[in-house]
């Protein structure tokens, strides 16, 4: 199988991955915290120049098509997503906005790499924070598949170097992270598989 037939069964795995999400979104059942959406979206863009630039290849249409509908869903969340902001929250933002201007005006994408993979982690917090109390409001099944996407993603890049596979590795590993916080905090607060029920 070539690195592009890859990455287009990651790219149609992410489209079926959000499909969950957008439809517990509109249900009512899921409610996004805007600001992560808005430092995702903002910040897999980066990543996603950042990888063209280093020669990722077909490898690097995931990290595209994941920017893209991640900013769909921070518009969403907007309307019907979760909408308490926190100063943690302003911090994630303001560091999105720095690593862009130092991928602009660095002559590699190496640091500004470096710097998104840790702040799109910081990124988690305010969803972290909102699930702790409330982790019948995210889409479990939505968090498996933004890590097999990651995984068959690095499996497709052109080009194997810190730039192009570090973000979508650490993708890989927090969204399982949060699978695993997730199914934890449920059970804790007694919540029974598909139960949307605070308690």
């Amino acid at each position: 199988m070539t690195h592009a037939q890859i990455a287009v069964i990651s790219v149609i795995m992410t489209i079926f991955g959000y499909s969950f999400y957008f439809r517990d979104i509109f249900a009512g059942k899921t409610k996004p915290h805007a600001f992560s959406w808005l430092v995702w979206g903002t910040l897999t863009g980066i990543a996603f120049f950042g990888q063209l630039a280093d020669g990722a290849g077909a490898g690097a249409w995931v990290t595209a098509t994941t920017s893209l509908i991640s900013l769909v869903i921070f518009f969403l969340a907007l309307q019907r997503g979760e909408k308490e902001i926190k100063f943690s929250d302003k911090l994630n933002l303001l560091g999105a906005g720095v690593a862009l201007v130092l991928w602009a005006v660095t002559s590699g994408p190496l640091l500004s790499i470096i710097l998104i993979t840790i702040i799109d982690f910081l990124g988690f917090l305010p969803t972290i924070r909102k699930s702790y109390y409330k982790p019948q409001e995210e889409t479990l099944i939505h968090y498996v598949f933004a890590g097999l996407k990651f995984v068959l993603g690095i499996m497709a890049l052109d080009n194997y170097t810190v730039v192009t596979y570090l973000y979508p590795l650490s993708l890989v590993l927090a969204n399982w992270w949060f699978i695993i916080f997730l199914v934890v905090r449920r059970k804790q607060l007694g919540l029974k598989p598909g139960d949307r029920s605070t308690k």
